[in-house]
């Protein structure tokens, strides 16, 4: 699936990328945090969540008990979208296979949507990230809690407060779900 996605040009974004972004971790993971598209830094070095959201958001984990190494961590997209801009439903969909297929081979216990883009494309929604965080949501059958976006909490940093909520939220979802392994 990696080599696939390396080399796909289902998107114009092939045209203009760096490299992929497949996703980094643990292919076992119990955890799958999704995010919307690789930014600047990412393209630059093909791993999801890296520069100042990227350390941020590494914080959260170790916050929750968790390494990067113990969670998968992917995008909607693959590729970069030019000056960072939000996906094109074109691009979404041409990703959409290999995000189910991700999903799909990691079987997560439980997805943390981080960010509007990612929660809307995951739980098709239009609402608005306001009203999806706070609850959980379902992707086929594995519990989704959707975060404020790393990005966001470093330009609003009163919101860190919130966030820590859903995450708290994720973790006694987690812990329900029972330690049964997949």
């Amino acid at each position: 699936l990696q080599e696939e996605v390396a080399e796909c040009r289902r998107c114009s974004l092939s045209e203009t990328r760096t490299q992929t972004v497949f996703g980094t971790g643990n292919k076992q993971a119990d955890w799958m945090l999704i995010g919307e598209a690789p930014g600047q830094s990412e393209d630059r070095e093909g791993k999801p969540f890296v520069g100042k959201a990227g350390f941020l958001l590494t914080e959260m984990l170790r916050a929750m008990g968790l390494s990067r190494d113990e969670v998968f961590i992917a995008n909607i997209l693959k590729c970069r979208p030019p000056n960072n801009r939000d996906p094109k439903p074109d691009e979404i969909q041409s990703c959409a296979e290999f995000l189910q297929r991700q999903i799909a081979e990691i079987n997560p216990r439980i997805i943390i949507a981080v960010g509007r883009v990612a929660a809307q494309n995951l739980l098709h929604t239009d609402a608005s990230i306001g009203k999806l965080r706070g609850g959980v949501h379902r992707y086929r059958e594995i519990p989704v809690v959707v975060i404020y976006h790393p990005a966001y909490l470093l330009r609003s940093p009163l919101e860190k407060r919130k966030a820590w909520k859903d995450l708290q939220m994720a973790m006694k979802v987690f812990r329900d779900i029972g330690n049964n392994r997949k």
